[in-house]
């Protein structure tokens, strides 16, 4: 739990945001079954699973883009309705998809949305400047959006959203097309935002990398909660060390692997993965059972989130 998660449940706080029991069906097929979780004030959640796992219907019932057909959503302890204008006034928006115009400047594209938002002028003039300065953009606020970089463009829609001082704020993959540099930045900026003004932010991502960044986590998979905890709750559920072994016929190696060590063992993403307290003293016991090119590589290494998807699920994170 993160510190602010801490906080509000030690002070008997509401949850930011509650969901409980969402669920919702295109025709035959369920996209989202049952979902519930709690998101603190000042709290990064993350919805951590790959293309088809929930996320997305998810992140649309929470924008109020789509109906919830089943379940309850509460906004500080109010139940609230995804289609109210009251419950949406209180959100920031950032989809995965870029809604920049390209050919504003910075500045005018968050004049646009200080406009659009119903903010005064005068008001809007201060904000504007202080997210510039926040997403430290200030120097090329009045360029062209299309001169700049996909990092700056996405720091320019996350700065348009939060003009009116939002309570809740969705990101949907914001990492897509962002350079790594460029995401720390984004990262450690949205973190400074929690920190101060007491932000709530949730997150959708395929990305176990950009997961760590959160205090809490939903695994998802088939519509499905398969998990939730912190980083390191949810890693702890892979006993030790990860090596991997990567060969031709991933299959057969695992056979092997499990009828002379006794490690069972999966395959996932075209290699094979084990779990062991001690894996560097597996790696050349691995090595021992194979002759001469059968194997391309085999390596260690401390348990990732994708390795917690793939223990609960049986497959990969890209699957």
């Amino acid at each position: 739990m993160s510190a602010a998660a801490a906080a509000a449940a030690s002070a008997g706080t509401a949850p930011r945001l509650r969901a409980e029991g969402l669920s919702h069906r295109f025709g035959s097929r369920t996209a989202l079954d049952g979902l519930s979780f709690a998101v603190a004030p000042g709290e990064i959640f993350g919805l951590l699973g790959p293309n088809g796992a929930g996320k997305t219907t998810a992140f649309r019932i929470l924008a109020g883009l789509l109906p919830q057909q089943a379940g309850i959503l509460a906004l500080d302890g109010r139940t609230a309705d995804g289609g109210d204008s009251s419950y949406r006034a209180h959100l920031g928006v950032v989809f995965q998809d870029p809604s920049l115009d390209l050919k504003l400047t910075g500045r005018e594209n968050l004049r646009l949305g200080a406009a659009l938002y119903g903010i005064p002028r005068a008001v809007a003039t201060v904000r504007i400047d202080a997210a510039l300065s926040l997403m430290a953009l200030g120097d090329r606020a009045d360029e062209a959006a299309s001169k700049y970089s996909g990092g700056m463009r996405r720091r320019i829609e996350i700065a348009r959203v939060l003009l009116h001082e939002p309570s809740l704020l969705l990101l949907d993959e914001p990492g897509r097309g962002v350079d790594p540099d460029a995401l720390r930045r984004i990262w450690d900026q949205i973190g400074a935002l929690c920190a101060t003004r007491n932000l709530s932010v949730v997150v959708t991502t395929h990305q176990p990398e950009e997961a760590e960044r959160c205090h809490r986590i939903a695994i998802l998979d088939g519509g499905r909660l398969a998990a939730i905890g912190t980083p390191d709750e949810l890693r702890a559920q892979v006993a030790g060390d990860v090596i991997r072994v990567r060969g031709d016929r991933p299959e057969e190696i695992q056979t092997v692997i499990a009828e002379r060590l006794g490690l069972g063992g999966r395959v996932v993403d075209g290699e094979v993965v084990l779990e062991s307290p001690r894996g560097h003293e597996i790696v050349p016991r691995v090595a021992e059972l194979f002759a001469a090119g059968q194997l391309v590589s085999v390596s260690t290494s401390r348990p990732t989130l994708a390795d917690v998807f793939a223990k609960l699920t049986g497959r990969g994170l890209t699957s």
